[in-house]
């Protein structure tokens, strides 16, 4: 049984060609994911891209434990998966099994096959919002605390396209090992406000984008679709948007900002991409 403080919804996975028909409000019910940082819950989005969940935890007064739900169809959460929790809010602490992790803003953790995790802020007044990103796991990987510091960290874009920013890999090949999951961050400049274009595709992953650092009056217009039929879903503030296999996933905010970009799927090679000329889009 699902516990109290945990909401969960379901989405299924869609086709290029039923995605292609969709009107803006069929478009946001199947791939945006909003109302993901609620005070004192854990919400989650159980998706059938690589089984894929997405969600939030903002505990304020009391801790929150995560429990499982039925769409896992384990006793606990994760009996058969792995997870990676980013802050994106206050300082929190996260517990494992005999371990606990202070996590400040923008570091991250990442939970094992097996591990039970529960999750807290230390200042009710500012509390922690841990975005919650989990795929089936085949094997117990140790649990590990990555602070922003530890990430690698490249630098790409320029000014002149509007594109500078700076890509942090929390996971990759010389760093923390997973069974899935690859998740990292990408920061943009002041002034620079496109993010992944040139823009490509990977039908051996699905991707989720979390946009965050961002003012209440601020949008980004994220791009997804087929290359040349494309189609854009806007984005508030820590609002989430699944990207399926054969989308692209692109972005162009009225700011600056930052995304939280996480893949699972058949591989962990970052560099496995697609890219797609710009002439091609449409």
């Amino acid at each position: 049984m699902t516990a109290s403080h945990i909401d969960y919804t379901i989405r299924y996975a869609i086709d290029p060609a039923t995605a292609a028909h969709m009107d803006t409000d069929a478009l946001r019910a199947n791939f945006h994911i909003g109302d993901l940082f609620r005070q004192g819950r854990i919400s989650l989005t159980y998706t059938h891209y690589d089984r894929m969940v997405v969600g939030g935890a903002m505990p304020v007064d009391e801790p929150l434990a995560l429990e499982t739900i039925r769409p896992t169809g384990t006793s606990h959460f994760l009996d058969r998966r792995e997870l990676i929790a980013v802050n994106i809010g206050g300082a929190g602490r996260i517990e494992l099994r005999g371990e606990s992790f202070r996590l400040e803003p923008r570091d991250m953790v990442y939970a094992g096959l097996g591990e039970e995790v529960t999750f807290s802020s230390e200042d009710p007044t500012a509390p922690a919002k841990f975005y919650l990103l989990s795929a089936p796991a085949h094997r117990a990987l140790p649990s590990r605390h990555i602070r922003i510091g530890d990430a690698k960290r490249l630098d790409l874009g320029s000014a002149a396209t509007s594109n500078e920013r700076s890509i942090f890999q929390f996971i990759h090949p010389e760093g923390v090992k997973t069974c899935q999951l690859v998740v990292g961050m990408t920061q943009l400049a002041p002034g620079s406000v496109w993010n992944t274009m040139p823009c490509h595709v990977h039908d051996r992953r699905m991707e989720a984008y979390l946009y965050f650092d961002l003012a209440d009056g601020a949008r980004v217009l994220h791009l997804m679709g087929e290359p040349a039929e494309t189609r854009h879903i806007v984005m508030a503030k820590d609002e989430a948007v699944l990207s399926p296999p054969w989308s692209i996933h692109s972005g162009c905010g009225t700011s600056s900002y930052a995304f939280i970009w996480a893949m699972a799927g058949d591989n962990v090679d970052y560099t496995d991409v697609d890219m797609v000329p710009m002439e091609a889009l449409r």
